[in-house]
């Protein structure tokens, strides 16, 4: 996968979100930049990994599928979470351990359950009989988590809407996996993105602990291993709630697993999220209708596409200060009117060359951004690879 325009070495001891740092990388790397700061990447692994002790975290690659962010959580121990062949193959060529990956997506094609398997991957997941079957070529080679729906309209993005299988349906899928003599693990489920509480993990659990036992007394298989899935929120500009406080009440439904049940999750944004910041330049500004329109070198189609695709709203500010603040709006550098990242900003008159900087804009940001018109995705710079190294690109 290209994951930079070029390739040159980044500053040590950076802290790479203050102006001045900022200015220097843009001032070397040119824009746009994504700058991804890998201390904070390793900050947010912790900090989840002590709200939830003794689960297995497996970093989506989904929302940041950049080689220094698995390197990063390769050297904490951590563990992966893969959903395509290109991200198998990303995580081959820098040498992951494949028992450390576990393939998520439910709809696979039967090239994708071929790739994986041939570069090791041995735990997938399932949740409907078709894609069972899918299965039967690799039944020495392959285990099976089997995906429970559990619909949460109050999160950001319902994954349950589109995978899953009725909670209720899940000893019959069970069933038929037996008989097609497939092993199955045992459950996962995904409450959806930036979930705004614990209880639709709660009540997941819960039912997924019923479940298990049931399947584990008409011995359908192992049933030892729990994926809980991601949906851990973090803030856009306005505050989310603290990793730990969070997760207590998981922490102690958890507790009632019993002993021998591995769990694991998928944590992505919460990883990658607050770890990178988009930084763009102004290339032309105008007037219009008393509002100062800035046009950006980067855009809806570019690094703001989570914008669209993952209805989030980037707090965005501007490296200039103390002066009169105007009305203003900001917008991407291509011909289509739907570019346009934000409006009713009150920001100082800018010129062109000054910058603007988007925060909390490492998921579903830069890995989904497209070179419509022709601009070319943000540059990936990445710091601080290594603890009190700035390491480079």
């Amino acid at each position: 996968m290209q994951t930079t325009r070029r390739r040159r070495s980044a500053p040590r001891w950076i802290d790479p979100f203050t102006p001045e740092h900022i200015r220097r990388l843009v001032a070397e790397f040119g824009s746009p930049l994504l700058i991804v700061d890998c201390a904070r990447v390793r900050a947010q692994y912790r900090n989840l990994a002590r709200a939830l002790p003794g689960v297995d975290l497996h970093y989506a690659l989904k929302p940041l599928p950049h080689a220094a962010v698995i390197e990063t959580i390769r050297d904490e121990g951590g563990w992966f979470d893969l959903a395509t062949t290109g991200e198998v193959q990303l995580v081959s060529r820098l040498g992951i351990d494949p028992a450390r990956c576990i393939h998520t997506h439910p709809i696979k094609r039967d090239a994708d359950i071929r790739n994986a398997v041939h570069a090791g991957v041995r735990v997938f997941v399932a949740d409907n009989i078709d894609e069972l079957e899918k299965f039967i070529p690799w039944r020495g080679d392959a285990e099976l988590l089997l995906r429970v729906s559990f619909r949460a309209p109050g999160a950001v993005c319902d994954l349950s809407r589109k995978f899953g299988c009725d909670p209720e349906a899940l000893p019959t899928l069970a069933r038929r996996a037996r008989g097609l003599g497939l092993v199955v693990r045992g459950l996962s489920f995904h409450v959806g993105s930036q979930a705004p509480n614990a209880l639709k993990h709660l009540e997941a659990i819960e039912t997924c602990l019923r479940l298990l036992g049931q399947a584990r007394r008409e011995r359908l298989g192992p049933f030892d291993t729990l994926d809980i899935g991601g949906g851990f929120p973090i803030g856009y500009g306005e505050r989310a709630p603290e990793i730990g406080r969070f997760c207590a009440p998981l922490r102690a439904a958890l507790a009632k697993l019993p002993r021998r049940v591995r769990v694991i999750a998928e944590p992505g944004r919460y990883i990658a999220g607050p770890a990178a910041i988009g930084v763009a330049s102004v290339m032309g500004r105008a007037e219009r209708e008393g509002h100062w329109w800035y046009y950006l070198d980067d855009g809806l189609y570019g690094s703001y596409s989570g914008q669209l695709y993952d209805h989030a709203r980037y707090p965005v500010e501007a490296l200039r200060d103390g002066e009169e603040r105007l009305p203003s709006v900001l917008a991407g550098p291509t011909c289509d009117s739907i570019d346009v990242i934000a409006e009713n900003l009150m920001l100082p008159r800018l010129k062109v060359g000054d910058l603007i900087v988007g925060r909390s804009m490492g998921a579903y940001t830069w890995a989904s951004a497209s070179e419509f018109n022709f601009f070319p995705r943000a540059t990936v710079v990445a710091v601080n690879r290594r603890p009190g190294d700035a390491g480079g690109v």
